[in-house]
């Protein structure tokens, strides 16, 4: 999603848009793949949020982390075989398919996100919803591999942070009660 932006960029903006609660795992790395893993609770039930993420992407997904810098060209079709689609005219995305959908439970992309998707990177991404106290814990865990020319382990930091930026926007959505309200 970021294949406009340098890489010292990168970092810059992962940090600071990692200010929201996630809390980040490093569960696996090589120089062929990894694993991440990042989670934040939400004031919300696991339908709403679920709902929030289908129906709202273009609401909470950072603008600055689209190929085409904004926000409100992005969709997700909910289904098996669906397109998590960036649309701007005859500029298009298909940063990733759909796998699997548990409505209120699982949602799975499949597919490399931003600069892995050039590379020729593979990965499933899934986006699990539990009740928890308080609310729903969303936890996003990408898993990815494939041959990068590169090693992956001096770019999972950035990786990790940019997952964690994409789910901190949807945990700050919902915190301030736009699946409620319907906003």
């Amino acid at each position: 999603m970021l294949a406009h932006i340098r890489p010292s960029s990168l970092l810059a903006l992962a940090v600071l848009g990692f200010a929201a609660s996630a809390q980040a795992k490093v569960v696996s790395s090589s120089e062929t793949g990894f694993i991440i893993e990042n989670s934040v609770v939400v004031p919300t039930d696991p339908n709403a949020s679920w709902r929030a993420l289908v129906e709202n992407v273009g609401q909470w997904w950072p603008s600055d982390h689209t190929w085409f810098g904004s926000s409100q060209n992005l969709r997700i079709e909910p289904r098996a075989g669906g397109c998590f689609c960036e649309i701007s005219g005859d500029r298009q995305v298909l940063h990733m398919t759909i796998g699997f959908v548990d409505p209120g439970v699982r949602l799975r992309m499949l597919g490399g996100l931003g600069p892995l998707q050039g590379m020729g990177m593979y990965g499933a991404l899934d986006w699990r919803f539990e009740a928890a106290e308080g609310g729903t814990r969303i936890t996003l865990r990408y898993q990815a591999g494939g041959y990068a020319g590169t090693d992956l382990a001096a770019m999972l930091p950035v990786i990790d942070q940019v997952q964690g930026v994409q789910l901190g926007g949807l945990g700050e959505f919902l915190r301030k009660g736009h699946a409620a309200t319907g906003q």
